[in-house]
């Protein structure tokens, strides 16, 4: 899911605390066709009520269209349109992010080469990403978003010893409420899940920014969903979509938490206004077919439209999610190996590795989790789940059959 699920660690309009939160979505795909003149309107993306997101986008877009080289108006804008993508699960803002950024080869300030790493990594393209921030940093080593970037690009990638180099760094820069948030998931992921805990607790007492209090109670619910504190984790998540904003990582952890607590009709109330996004689709898809609705038909061949979109465009972002939809709904745990597979090549977070195991035991290879069980023993991740997940991967006998 990606850093999803970089998925949104550490960024923030103001202050930088979200970033792993990048679950985004496709529409659905309709016939293509050329519209016959230039001012032609082809479609309005929708914007809810309660945001004024739309005023705002008016008035930078007016902006830049005064200034169209101004770095400062272009990062501006390109942020705002990355924002969106994050609340709303709507993978074009970030392709107008882009073209924004790419108008720029030269005077490529700090925040712009930043913005440029977030919008490469949001891709996948994590290397690409890396190389940005460093540039960022040659110019500016004190600038915090692109440590902190630094940080969640190696806890995806499982590097958990470059991830808290970044950390100690954001400390060293007197950035405590960033330098915790990038510690206490860095403990979570290497095996202290109740250190990782209070430092995240620790962090959102001093975290005053409503963004970044939202990514801190939305990580502390997935941690004491982890740790089996199921009280504890609805508390956090509770809290976060008191908020009042729209974030489909949030949305995304706390669906998977009602699913695994088997509550499926509570994940259809959440999700019934949130088809745009698939990686909320695919959940509550998942919800109507537990509960046998009408409606999961229809979705499912939605879901299969949009993958297959996606594959043609050459979109490998939501391997992960493609790899769900394929193993639990259209029951295909070969192909859904090979995409969990294909994605943990690339990210390899917690739940990365659990739809990597369930793949694995559905299929009968055990062989192909083995990299998972590995992260799993360096590590020491704590999840109980997990852990009878590759236990039960472990069994399964190189040649197909349970032993």
């Amino acid at each position: 899911m990606a850093l999803e699920r970089l998925r949104g660690l550490f960024w923030a309009r103001v202050s930088p605390v979200l970033v792993l939160s990048l679950l985004a979505a496709a529409p659905a795909i309709s016939a293509p066709r050329t519209p016959t003149v230039d001012t032609e309107v082809l479609e309005k993306l929708p914007t809810r009520a309660a945001d004024s997101s739309a005023r705002e986008l008016s008035r930078l877009r007016a902006a830049v269209a005064l200034a169209p080289r101004d770095p400062a108006l272009a990062t501006e804008l390109a942020q705002r349109y990355f924002d969106l993508a994050l609340a709303q699960g709507d993978p074009r803002y970030v392709g107008y992010a882009e073209a924004v950024v790419a108008r720029f080869t030269s005077q490529m300030t700090v925040p712009l080469l930043t913005l440029r790493g977030v919008l490469r990594q949001y891709r996948h393209d994590f290397e690409g990403g890396l190389k940005d921030f460093e540039a960022a940093l040659v110019l500016d080593p004190s600038y915090a978003l692109a440590h902190a970037w630094r940080g969640a690009i190696f806890l995806v990638q499982a590097d958990d010893a470059a991830a808290r180099k970044e950390c100690k760094t954001l400390q060293v820069l007197g950035r405590k409420a960033l330098a915790g948030a990038c510690l206490g998931l860095a403990q979570a992921y290497g095996g202290q899940l109740e250190a990782g805990y209070r430092t995240l607790q620790q962090s959102l007492a001093i975290s005053t920014n409503s963004d970044n209090r939202l990514w801190l109670l939305t990580r502390l619910g997935e941690v004491a969903a982890w740790r089996g504190l199921s009280p504890q984790a609805q508390v956090h998540f509770r809290e976060a979509l008191s908020l009042g904003r729209d974030d489909v990582y949030l949305l995304a952890a706390w669906a998977d938490f009602l699913l695994d607590a088997n509550q499926p009709a509570e994940v259809v109330r959440l999700l019934a206004s949130w088809a745009s996004a698939d990686s909320l689709l695919l959940r509550l898809t998942e919800a109507e077919v537990q509960l046998e609705l009408p409606e999961s038909a229809r979705h499912k061949q939605i879901l299969t439209d949009r993958f297959a979109a996606a594959r043609a465009r050459g979109d490998t972002t939501h391997r992960a999610e493609e790899a769900r939809f394929e193993l639990h709904l259209r029951q295909d745990p070969v192909t859904a190996l090979r995409l969990a597979q294909e994605n943990y090549a690339v990210q390899r977070e917690p739940r990365d590795a659990r739809v990597l195991l369930e793949a694995s035991i559905a299929a009968k290879d055990s062989a192909s989790a083995q990299v998972v069980r590995d992260w799993m023993r360096r590590s020491g991740f704590e999840n109980a789940r997990l852990r009878r997940l590759a236990q039960t991967s472990a069994q399964i006998s190189a040649v197909g059959g349970a032993k």
